[in-house]
């Protein structure tokens, strides 16, 4: 199939909104440049950070690390104050958009050039749609799918694995979900079925995109002179061979014990560049190199639950983890999925443990860490993760641990299955 394919001149692109909000929810982040360059739900608030860095007293005497960096908060944030980062992030695309947001020193010129390139070679790029599995081909309209054809095909000739070349890629995979069709459910899965009401248009998306990251580019120049972050693709619960120097402070948020599949996340994103073909690869590529957090991870790996309560790593927890992962057994038979819960429970607290014993391994005597975390209540057993997590933190050798709670969690969800309190909140862990 071949289709015509128009692209907007860089003069006729829509200029990018600059207005940086400041307010406190992941979302805001959205709007705060380069930070903007990606959206990843699973996420905090920038300016969340840069207190947590003023309270520390935070310097570029310092190193701090994220060891579930995501897309980059705290990596970019500390860029902007010339703080060193370590940012640790085993989902390989989520990984690499952050380490293309971390290339925001990149000259702004080749950067560009790069993207006419692009544009320019795609012009000559016949679109190849049949290629595509059903989740990408039921998701855009064909001859959206036509122009984010061409423009792939065009980057996979051009790349040479440079920054520039991994910021045009970045541009394309962001635009993906504002020139598909399809809905979005929470949490970024994605909806064929479903069609929203706003698409973008290829070209003018992709021209925006290259805008805004340009801008934002200058913007941070302007600043700081080079980034200091370093992105290592790596798995959390094994990652303290890969840091080599102690760190000063962690911040972060782990994947919360809510069965939300975080390697299913971005299988759109994935499907489309060729990585997978469908959900039946995401456990080999993605889900196995992540901590467990969800039933379609403990099932697929056929834990046992008496194993992992044996472990010598959830020992300091043992007697409450073991009544809990009972009853989620006993209750479990009385719904017709029969999800894993007990397992995922079990092995979610091992993981939180081997990721613990790492950051006691990489931080320096006195060091000082903030979680981002909620509790969880599968089939209503309610599991308090605060508390369990800051219990295997004393055990792995850190000295104390408080917790805050910021607000209240499974009060709007029409759907909700149980009526259970939940809440988020700071897990504050010292020593």
């Amino acid at each position: 199939m071949k289709t015509q394919l128009t692209f907007f001149s860089e003069a006729e692109a829509p200029t990018a909104n600059l207005k940086a909000s400041r307010s406190g929810t992941f979302l805001d982040n959205m709007s705060l440049p380069i930070h903007r360059w990606f959206r990843y739900s699973a996420g905090f608030s920038a300016q969340w950070v840069e207190r947590v860095l003023d309270d520390w007293q935070i310097d570029s005497r310092h190193i701090v690390l994220d060891p579930f960096a995501g897309s980059g908060t705290v990596s970019v944030v500390c860029d902007t104050r010339g703080i060193r980062s370590i940012g640790i992030e085993a989902h390989p695309v989520v990984a690499r958009a952050c380490k293309a947001k971390l290339s925001w020193a990149t000259l702004i010129e080749r950067f560009s050039a790069f993207a006419e390139q692009t544009v320019k070679s795609a012009k000559l790029s016949p679109a190849a749609l049949s290629q595509y599995p059903s989740l990408i081909q039921r998701s855009f309209d064909p001859d959206s799918l036509a122009v984010l054809d061409s423009l792939k095909t065009a980057w996979f000739s051009l790349n040479d694995e440079s920054h520039e070349s991994e910021l045009v890629w970045l541009a394309i995979t962001a635009v993906l979900r504002a020139c598909s069709k399809a809905g979005t459910a929470q949490w970024q899965y994605i909806l064929p079925n479903k069609s929203k009401a706003n698409v973008a248009f290829p070209d003018i998306a992709f021209r925006r995109q290259i805008e805004m990251m340009k801008l934002d580019m200058r913007w941070m120049q302007n600043r700081v002179k080079e980034s200091l972050g370093e992105v290592i693709s790596t798995d959390a619960r094994h990652c303290s061979d890969s840091i080599t120097h102690k760190v000063d402070a962690v911040i972060t948020s782990p994947p919360y014990a809510n069965n939300y599949d975080y390697a299913d996340a971005l299988r759109f994103e994935m499907t489309f560049w060729g990585e997978v073909n469908g959900w039946g690869d995401i456990h080999d590529k993605v889900r196995k190199y992540l901590m467990v957090s969800s039933s379609q991870h403990s099932s697929h790996d056929k834990l046992d639950a008496e194993s992992l309560l044996s472990l010598s790593m959830v020992e300091p927890i043992r007697k409450e983890l073991t009544s809990v992962v009972h009853e989620l057994s006993r209750v479990r038979e009385m719904h017709g999925g029969k999800k894993n819960y007990h397992t995922m429970v079990a092995a979610y607290c091992r993981d939180i443990s081997l990721v613990l014993h790492q950051l006691r391994r990489v931080c320096r005597k006195g060091a000082k860490m903030c979680w981002v975390i909620g509790d969880s209540a599968p089939y209503g057993v309610y599991c308090p993760i605060e508390k369990w997590i800051g219990e295997l933190a004393l055990a792995a050798g850190f000295d104390s641990y408080t917790f805050k709670k910021l607000r209240d969690r499974n009060i709007k969800w029409k759907n909700r299955k149980h009526r259970v309190p939940l809440k988020e909140g700071l897990l504050w862990i010292e020593g």
